[in-house]
């Protein structure tokens, strides 16, 4: 193993060698205040440089803030906003870490995928339950179990696959005629043991936009704020949690307010 500092090891940061909002790695993103502000879901900060300050959404003097930008009561507990000049790295159980620009446009994610957004972008609770909606021009960080893939409607997805989707309409639930109809599914439907699959429920998107799904069918858990995550050695844990897999973002999408060529648009 190398040592640190040694040729071959491990990159040791500094607040001027740490991007600017960017990815530090695949699993980590840079957020740089310069006296500004974003809002933070909580327990997504692993660390920060600089004069930083984290107030929850509703706090007094914040309050021309969250009305401009925050509409979503059900969730804003679970929100904080950072403010001040430096740097602050998130990240989300060694999820796959992105950013993305939103430009005049309106997209709406798995609320527990999203970990931040600039207030330039006012967030709304989605009719679908368990999403937030972005509307507007900015940037937010998003975390995905394994790459993001962006697709064209008409699809049909696994619901626990789905990330969100950008400008096109809310879906409808699909479900497989033989399940419906099968003993299994009766079954399902009378004891609710068993669950169902992605090849038995479906969300079905139609009509323009681009859907975001991850490249994995198992939804990220969600951990409470302040309790012992499921690692070997740590007081409390018991095992390895999920790790998500997948290379580094070269840049931030764009997610633009009319579909284009995903190719031009996305650089896929």
């Amino acid at each position: 193993m190398s040592a640190y500092g040694a040729p071959g090891g491990p990159v040791v940061h500094d607040p001027t060698t740490l991007p600017a909002d960017d990815n530090v790695n695949a699993y980590t993103f840079c957020v740089e205040l310069k006296g500004g502000q974003w809002f933070l879901q909580k327990g997504k900060m692993i660390a920060y440089y600089g004069a930083i300050e984290f107030n929850g959404v509703g706090h007094g003097r914040l309050d021309r803030l969250v009305r401009t930008a925050f509409h979503s009561p059900l969730h804003a507990s679970d929100w904080v906003v950072a403010a001040g000049s430096g740097k602050m790295l998130l990240a989300d159980r060694a999820f796959d870490v992105n950013s993305y620009d939103l430009d005049d446009g309106n997209l709406t994610i798995r609320a527990g995928n999203l970990l931040a957004f600039q207030p330039t972008l006012a967030l709304k609770q989605s009719i679908v339950p368990g999403f937030l909606t972005l509307i507007g021009t900015g940037k937010f960080v998003a975390a995905s179990n394994g790459p993001v893939v962006f697709l064209e409607p008409p699809i049909r997805v696994d619901p626990q696959a789905l990330v969100g989707w950008a400008d096109c309409p809310s879906p409808c639930h699909h479900y497989d005629h033989g399940y419906l109809t099968g003993v299994l599914g009766g079954l399902r439907a009378m004891t609710g043991l068993g669950g169902a699959s992605g090849e038995e429920h479906q969300f079905e998107f139609v009509g323009a936009g681009t859907v975001l799904l991850q490249s994995s069918e198992a939804l990220m858990a969600e951990v409470a704020t302040g309790a012992v995550p499921p690692e070997v050695g740590v007081p409390g844990g018991g095992g390895t949690g999920p790790v998500g897999h997948g290379p580094q973002s070269s840049g931030a999408p764009r997610l633009p307010g009319q579909l284009g060529d995903l190719q031009r648009r996305f650089g896929l």
